[in-house]
């Protein structure tokens, strides 16, 4: 369900400081946003490879405008390239993607749905705030979605899916032992988009595309200060044997043991 378009208004005029927030004088969205017209620096995917993964993640054959101008959106709010609480005009996001206003309204449109920005009547556009109350209840409900589809991954991926999974689990290893923090953002999301397919649930896939960009957000902030990335690897690795093996309880399990740990890492970083 998108955000009616009428409810988005006009928002090419400049930002404005609201609640306290940060104003034209002290931060230049323009500057800001030409910043990042090279979207692949600190994030180890390219935009090909991003949108590949995301058509994994919606279950779709070909992607739009409006699909690449949320991918690279999405991107920069992900990589706090767009930081929390920073006002966005659609002027400008149409200059930086070189994209017309209705593939960028409709990427707002979705975004919204998601909770990474707030439509601000007569305002604008807010990317939202980094909440640690949010992140420990989005942890609650990724536990039931994520373990239902690890469960069922196990019990319906293919041969194919299950060669996959093995590889993704020595490779998850393998990063886990070199401390690779760029190879496992790689291996992270390949492995995200490989269960919701292995899962053949579209609903739990549409449910893991709301919760995915909140939890990588909030994973990219604070990952460098708190994350045990050999654990987490770790972790990550013993899911994807288990799906590999088809041991379908195993999989529900380990996936409990890394939300269990990613809750722990949430309240590592207060």
């Amino acid at each position: 369900m998108a955000v009616p378009e009428h409810a988005l208004p006009d928002i090419d005029g400049p930002t404005y400081a609201v609640d306290g927030l940060r104003s034209d004088e002290q931060r230049n969205p323009q500057r800001c946003l030409a910043e990042t017209s090279s979207i692949n620096g600190d994030w180890p995917m390219d935009r090909q490879q991003r949108l590949g993964a995301y058509k994994g993640l919606r279950g779709e054959n070909k992607s739009s405008l409006a699909d690449r101008a949320y991918l690279q959106i999405e991107e920069m709010i992900v990589t706090l390239r767009l930081e929390p609480g920073q006002l966005l005009t659609e002027a400008v996001l149409m200059a930086e993607l070189d994209m017309g206003r209705t593939p960028v309204r409709e990427a707002l449109q979705r975004l919204a749905f998601e909770g990474l920005v707030a439509i601000l009547p007569r305002r604008g556009v807010m990317v939202t705030e980094i909440n640690h109350a949010r992140q420990l209840q989005l942890l609650e409900l990724r536990r039931e979605v994520e373990r239902m589809i690890m469960r069922d991954a196990a019990r319906r991926a293919t041969h194919e899916e299950r060669q996959s999974f093995g590889r993704l689990a020595s490779d998850l290893d393998a990063a886990a032992q070199a401390g690779d923090d760029v190879t496992f953002m790689r291996l992270d999301l390949k492995f995200n988009g490989l269960t919701v397919t292995a899962c053949r649930n579209e609903y739990a896939a549409r449910t893991m595309q709301l919760m995915q960009g909140l939890a990588r957000r909030f994973w990219y902030q604070h990952y460098r200060e708190a994350l045990d990335l050999k654990r987490c690897a770790t972790l990550h690795a013993a899911v994807a044997r288990a799906i590999a093996e088809g041991r379908a309880n195993d999989a529900a399990d380990a996936s409990d043991e890394l939300i269990d740990y990613m809750s722990e890492f949430t309240r590592a970083s207060l």
